[in-house]
């Protein structure tokens, strides 16, 4: 039989390079063939002709959209603009694609994000739309809930089978290690290591540091994504078309700084800076639709920030 056509889009990125690591190893290189990829000058995503001469030319059976523009609260409060365009037209051109060119399945990844500010804990899927989102991300956030809308629309109006995946905070190989646009993880990590090179008695990090994260290294949400590919299919409601990949509990964001500190073997003391902001109280899925068919995580937030921190000496 042959071998199915998948297309990572994003392939270069955090999530995406880990699919695409996933797919050539083990059993997966037997069951699918990668579409291949035109150079990023003759091939961008928010480009709606590229996309489609793309799909034409490849014609994939399976998609995973990973493809966005990411960062930080800092980020996000002064690119708003960036966060909503950019994101809107990637996901609209390739959404659009996989109908046009009769994609079978698709799998959109969304963020823990969309979910509101004030949820309860831990976020159900069925908690989407119920309140105000937060505010240091919401033009992320709504983006990102353009594109879960648009799915669940062409699974109604189309019977198609496209599954919106929200997964958690995600870190890990080939990471975005820039300190101010970065995710707090990553950017933790940079600022620890230079401020053990560079010999510092003190370093600053924003908030409180009592914000709760939930954290999930990279191979692992790759991990889920084909198992939801392989294991899930969307139905016609929103809660129906969602499914939350989470680690399964969380720490504050001091307790992940003492533990970067510690990994990374920085001496010197910690400043929280209150006067900047936390962001949401706390952030934890509910992972137990996924858990239940017979997904669970693997990888200990020590073991990822290890792994991520020796990938991160080896590159820089």
């Amino acid at each position: 039989m042959e071998k199915s056509k998948i297309y990572v889009a994003g392939h270069n990125g955090l999530v995406g390079s880990s699919v695409v690591r996933k797919l050539q190893a083990e059993d997966y290189v037997n069951k699918y063939t990668l579409t291949k990829t035109f150079c990023s000058k003759s091939f961008d995503l928010t480009f709606e002709n590229e996309v489609n001469r793309y799909f034409d030319c490849e014609r994939p059976d399976y998609v995973i959209l990973a493809a966005a523009k990411v960062g930080g609260i800092q980020a996000n409060r002064t690119y708003p603009v960036d966060f909503i365009n950019t994101n809107i037209k990637i996901q609209t051109n390739i959404i659009n694609a996989c109908f046009r060119y009769d994609v079978k399945k698709l799998i959109f990844l969304g963020s823990s994000c969309i979910y509101p500010k004030a949820c309860p804990q831990p976020i159900k899927e069925e908690y989407l739309m119920t309140g105000p989102l937060e505010e240091t991300n919401k033009w992320y956030a709504l983006a990102k809930l353009s594109g879960i809308y648009q799915c669940n629309a062409y699974n109604n109006q189309y019977d198609k089978n496209y599954v919106c995946v929200m997964p958690t905070n995600i870190y890990g190989i080939n990471d975005n290690f820039d300190k101010t646009n970065s995710h707090v993880l990553p950017a933790m990590i940079t600022k620890f290591n230079e401020a053990k090179l560079n010999n510092k008695d003190t370093i600053e990090l924003w908030g409180t540091g009592t914000a709760r994260r939930e954290f999930l290294f990279s191979d692992d949400l790759a991990n889920s994504l084909l198992f939801v590919l392989e294991n899930f299919d969307a139905g016609k409601s929103i809660e129906e078309c969602l499914i939350n990949i989470g680690y399964g509990s969380d720490v504050s964001i001091k307790e992940l700084a003492e533990t970067i500190k510690e990994i990374v073997g920085y001496k010197g003391e910690i400043i929280w800076n209150t006067n900047m902001p936390d962001g949401t109280k706390q952030k934890l899925l509910d992972s137990s639709k996924i858990n239940n068919l017979g997904w669970h995580s693997k990888t200990s937030l020590e073991d990822g920030i290890q792994k991520t921190y020796n990938w991160y000496l080896n590159v820089h």
